[in-house]
């Protein structure tokens, strides 16, 4: 299995031009026309594998902290 590296420069302008610019009756363009926000791919797929690791441990964190606090509301 190929290790994960961030995308090059031309994987990443290549992308940016389908998310903003999709064909039409393409499935990207089907999910922005659903509601998709584009720029938060974009944001997403300008980070490193690790960088976007980090954030969602940062999501689950926060939400076990939010989960510890509604426990001891609750009790």
């Amino acid at each position: 299995m190929a290790a994960l590296g961030a995308l090059t420069p031309e994987q990443l302008i290549r992308a940016e031009n389908r998310l903003l610019d999709p064909a039409p009756g393409s499935r990207i363009a089907a999910a922005r026309d659903f509601g998709v926000d584009m720029s938060l791919l974009l944001a997403q797929l300008r980070l490193s594998p690790a960088e976007r690791a980090e954030q969602m441990l940062e999501v689950c964190r926060s939400a076990e902290e939010l989960r510890g606090r509604a426990r001891r509301t609750r009790a």
